[in-house]
């Protein structure tokens, strides 16, 4: 009975980590997985906690505990880093993450001797990179995902730079981060124990914010300054890795420097479809008419969009570069390997819409999964009206088919009233 009670606690756990847009579809390896990183009355408890960020206070009253035992809990997990604890005005609010990005990576993001990050590595291969429900969840339903690409800079022309945007650049992205901490790459980390890592750096993956403070606070990061985080956005791009970032304009959670041997992203890419798991950057390569065919972009492409062929019949002629398009990244790391000058990029014909912040994303996702109800009222603790009116107002800024599916997903007579009313107001303007 002990055992069956144990297994239940994880299930609970795991059907709410499946109401973030994200998803984590629940199965033994997930509950095996869980049972790792949680103990059976943790997961219990986590499993009541809000989707949204929250105080001590209502985690107290979520577990009809006192306040002092709540925060003594929330803290434990908080220096697991199975929760984000985030200071704000000398305030706490935690975050319960999703598992990716989040407390999977987080678990190895660093040396550790308290859990068995061996097994936990090999679980991680069977669930997120062997299996199919979660892979499928993560990367391969829905339009709007998780991360996309940052092309790299120094592969743009002069003419090209005036017109890039500041969300599209991942120096930008460094240089306007409240704080900066450098992690192990979780990806190389597991590849390490299950076989196969290749030689890229390990140390090398930068988180940002309030995610990098709370990190840095409990040893799961190191913090660093700016000028570090360049030179290891240098270094990554002198190993032909793939700066790989959250998918939002503003307030940026990381960026992972990727290989296509190990990272879950470029995986996904060539296993669910290259542009359908992973958003390109607003560039794409091209290929000049002074190709030499000498191959050498081939190897370094990290989803094979580049091939050789020749220019004339029964496979004689000279040799070029064709570069598939649909499956570019537009990540640049072929232009720096080209000798001859001949593989440039270009700018997108339609460009690539990036959510602008984290709401924006997570109510996106949700709509795409049909789980926007999840992420708009909890079964357990209501969202505020704080929460509430920023989800809103994400929903409302949506194209008017999206608004509709939002609307009938969640069947908010509320919703479609704010919607007819800032639709009214937009034409009014107009």
């Amino acid at each position: 009975m002990a055992h069956l009670t144990a297994r239940d606690s994880y299930r609970q756990l795991a059907d709410r980590l499946n109401k973030s847009p994200q998803g984590a579809p629940p199965e033994k390896l997930l509950f095996d997985i869980l049972a790792l990183l949680f103990s059976e009355r943790e997961a219990q408890l986590v499993a009541k906690l809000p989707l949204k960020p929250f105080t001590a206070e209502t985690a107290a009253r979520a577990w009809r505990l006192d306040l002092k035992a709540s925060e003594q809990i929330l803290q434990e997990l908080a220096s697991r880093a199975l929760l984000v604890d985030v200071i704000q005005n000398g305030r706490i609010e935690y975050v319960l993450p999703p598992p990716m990005a989040g407390f999977f990576e987080f678990a190895l993001m660093r040396y550790r001797d308290d859990i068995d990050q061996h097994q936990l590595a090999l679980l991680y291969d069977e669930y997120v990179t062997v299996g199919d429900a979660f892979g499928q969840a993560l990367f391969g339903s829905g339009r709007t995902q998780l991360g996309r690409v940052f092309a790299q800079e120094d592969t743009l022309t002069a003419a090209d730079t005036l017109h890039v945007l500041d969300a599209d650049r991942a120096s930008a992205v460094v240089d306007t981060a409240s704080a900066i901490a450098v992690g192990l790459c979780y990806c190389r980390h597991k590849k390490q124990h299950t076989g196969g890592a290749c030689s890229a750096d390990l140390d090398i993956c930068l988180t940002f914010g309030t995610v990098a403070d709370s990190l840095a606070r409990h040893d799961y990061a190191r913090r660093i300054e700016r000028g570090e985080a360049h030179d290891l956005l240098a270094k990554a791009r002198e190993q032909n890795l793939v700066h790989f970032g959250e998918n939002v304009q503003q307030g940026v959670g990381f960026i992972c420097n990727c290989c296509p041997c190990c990272c879950e992203a470029m995986l996904a890419a060539r296993r669910f479809g290259f542009t359908r798991a992973v958003h390109t950057s607003n560039f794409i390569a091209t290929v000049a008419d002074n190709c030499s065919g000498c191959g050498r972009c081939l190897p370094v492409c990290p989803v094979g969009a580049l091939t050789l062929e020749t220019d004339g019949a029964q496979g004689r002629g000279r040799k070029r570069a064709v570069l598939a398009e649909e499956k570019c990244l537009g990540c640049g790391v072929c232009v720096r390997n080209c000798q001859r000058n001949a593989l440039t990029m270009q700018g997108r014909a339609k460009r690539v819409l990036t959510p602008v912040n984290s709401v924006h994303k997570a109510v996106l996702m949700a709509i795409e999964r049909g789980k926007l109800q999840n992420l708009l009222f909890d079964n357990q603790v209501l969202f505020s009206h704080r929460a509430l009116a920023a989800v809103f107002g994400a929903i409302l800024k949506l194209p008017p088919v999206k608004r509709v599916l939002a609307s009938e997903q969640i069947g908010s007579r509320y919703l479609g009233a704010l919607a007819q009313r800032y639709e009214a107001e937009v034409l009014g303007e107009d």
